[in-house]
């Protein structure tokens, strides 16, 4: 895997595939994306993260190309920590869609837009062109609207016709708000300790069939659970001694070798 692109791909315009708005909810739009943006710009620096990885997992938050898959209720913090690294997200066309499309893009990531029930084959076939181009993509598996923590088959699709390797994420906060939406939302509260476990790479072959896919879609679910469950019975103790809080850089950042040799779990 390359830890750079080999190529600059476009930025796309973020009206393409857009579903039209009225003027007031525009304004919405604008008020919430803001105001959340401000919120991970207080929040997220008075964070302190720790990093847990599996074994053959990515090592570095900038290594790529990937296909990455994480819970729709780690978007807070995921957005802070994987900053700037032009990561392509796939993005709904939805209201809910608009918004995080909106604020994620201030802070480095490029929305590609589809979704699991519009635009789905535009955007797999936007995802690829961005993965052919050198970059990691990622999706929100269980968004736009749930059902929560149940995967959909998105992420197999593009790593079987990329023949780029799946990968997860959880990021599990000690202290946090948990809104009362469908995904649960975890709001970091200031100087809170967050943990991420990633996941062991699921390569998908690209000469299985249609039959297969299913398979591949049940152990990229069972991936995302182990790593869920792995980082919200260990939270408490990031910043510990096994577990020390992770620094990342402009570029992103190597994932300790302390932590790169926590096997998987059965």
């Amino acid at each position: 895997m390359s830890s750079a692109p080999t190529s600059v791909s476009n930025k796309l315009d973020p009206s393409i595939g857009r579903a039209p708005f009225t003027r007031w909810q525009d304004l919405l739009l604008t008020l919430i994306s803001w105001g959340t943006t401000i919120a991970v710009r207080l929040i997220g620096p008075t964070m302190k993260f720790a990093v847990s990885c599996e074994e053959n997992s990515p090592v570095s938050l900038e290594q790529r190309p990937f296909v990455y898959s994480f819970w729709h209720q780690c978007t807070f913090a995921a957005t802070y920590l994987w900053r700037d690294l032009d990561i392509r997200v796939m993005s709904s066309t939805s209201f809910d869609g608009e918004f995080t499309a909106r604020m994620i893009r201030r802070f480095g990531f490029v929305p590609i837009r589809g979704s699991s029930s519009r635009g789905a084959v535009r955007g797999l076939l936007g995802m690829r062109k961005e993965i052919e181009a050198g970059y990691t993509v990622a999706f929100t598996i269980d968004g736009p609207k749930g059902p929560r923590f149940l995967t959909k088959p998105g992420p197999v699709l593009l790593a079987r016709s990329s023949r780029v390797p799946m990968a997860v994420f959880h990021i599990a906060i000690d202290r946090k708000w948990t809104l009362n939406t469908w995904d649960r939302l975890l709001v970091p509260k200031p100087f809170s300790r967050a943990l991420m476990r990633v996941g062991s790479l699921i390569p998908v072959p690209a000469d299985i069939g249609s039959e297969d896919l299913e398979h591949y879609n049940a152990l990229l679910q069972s991936s995302l659970d182990r790593v869920k469950a792995f980082a919200e019975a260990n939270v408490e103790r990031a910043g510990s001694d096994d577990l020390p809080f992770f620094k990342r850089d402009k570029r992103g950042g190597t994932f300790p070798a302390a932590r790169i040799t926590v096997p998987a779990e059965d």
